[in-house]
């Protein structure tokens, strides 16, 4: 079949490899353990053979950040990252050499907000922001069916925010920055002054209200920036009972009625839910300017 498509979910911590078609069928996947480089690319290329050679194309929505520059003879590299062993690894041409076919390559919460949408919980509007808060955050914008990006890829997870009245103490758990959102929020963060995950944590736990505080103080400058239709919250954290609704109710309050829209039908949940990152990475596949054939690709 001429329009399979090999689907790569690059994550910190799992590579979700799968095989799509124009269709949006996820026609099969798998789930590989990231270890070092060269081991986790050479098992996702041994499944994608075994499920056969005939692919017109292969999506990588990936952990970054990313060389995403066109002319850069390290486009579709990693760039400096805190995963031990992945600073400055090829993601995008191992896979375009040995499955002889271009590649389409962004970020993986970038394909994430194009899949939500176009065919998610962002679908019929004209701008949608994805943010996933897990062990990292991050975020992407689409408007008008566009994906934005400046030299790079945003980093949304790494915007200065103010600080909680009642976490002055902690100094953030970003290696490159302290306490930026993602130093403040972000799963590690978490656990490296409460001891547990916020879905672990009881109900009345001071936590709770904290890290919706923050979540809340991003919405804020996001509005300010894009005042997207849709704000989708994704991530292990956002799985904590009640947080999205907290999130929902401290964002109200932080824009004091400056912003327009009603909280539950801007700030919601993915609509893709686990398919996300693979429909992510098939969306990326179709956009004019994202699919390059690699040196040695051959085909």
């Amino acid at each position: 079949m001429a329009d399979r498509i090999a689907l790569i979910e690059a994550g910190g911590t799992k590579f979700v490899v799968g095989v799509g078609d124009a269709t949006r069928q996820i026609l099969a996947r798998t789930r590989i353990d990231t270890t070092r480089p060269g081991e986790t690319i050479a098992a996702a290329i041994d499944w994608l053979r075994a499920q056969g050679d005939d692919y017109s194309a292969v999506g990588i929505a990936s952990f970054g950040p990313l060389d995403l520059d066109p002319a850069s003879p390290s486009w579709g590299h990693i760039r400096q990252t805190a995963k031990p062993h992945w600073s400055g690894a090829d993601i995008a041409g191992p896979f375009g050499r040995a499955l002889a076919c271009p590649v389409a390559i962004d970020t993986d919460v970038n394909g994430a907000a194009l899949a939500e949408a176009m065919w998610g919980a962002g679908a019929e509007t004209r701008s949608a922001l994805y943010l996933t808060v897990g062990t990292g955050i991050g975020g992407g914008a689409v408007i008008d069916g566009r994906l934005i990006h400046g030299v790079g890829h945003p980093e949304m997870g790494h915007i200065r925010i103010p600080r909680h009245p009642d976490d002055r103490a902690f100094a953030g758990n970003c290696p490159f920055h302290g306490d930026c959102l993602e130093g403040l929020a972000a799963g590690p963060s978490i656990k490296a002054r409460w001891g547990a995950s916020l879905s672990e944590l009881p109900a009345g736990h001071a936590a709770h209200g904290v890290i919706a505080w923050y979540l809340a103080q991003a919405v804020a400058t996001f509005q300010a920036i894009l005042e997207p239709a849709r704000i989708i919250f994704g991530g292990g954290v956002m799985a904590t009972p009640g947080l999205i609704e907290r999130v929902r109710a401290e964002a109200m309050a932080a824009s004091n009625g400056y912003f327009s829209g009603d909280p539950e039908t801007v700030i919601v949940r993915p609509g893709l839910r686990d398919d996300a990152g693979l429909l992510g990475a098939l969306a990326l596949t179709g956009l004019d300017g994202h699919l390059r054939r690699v040196a040695g690709a051959g085909g």
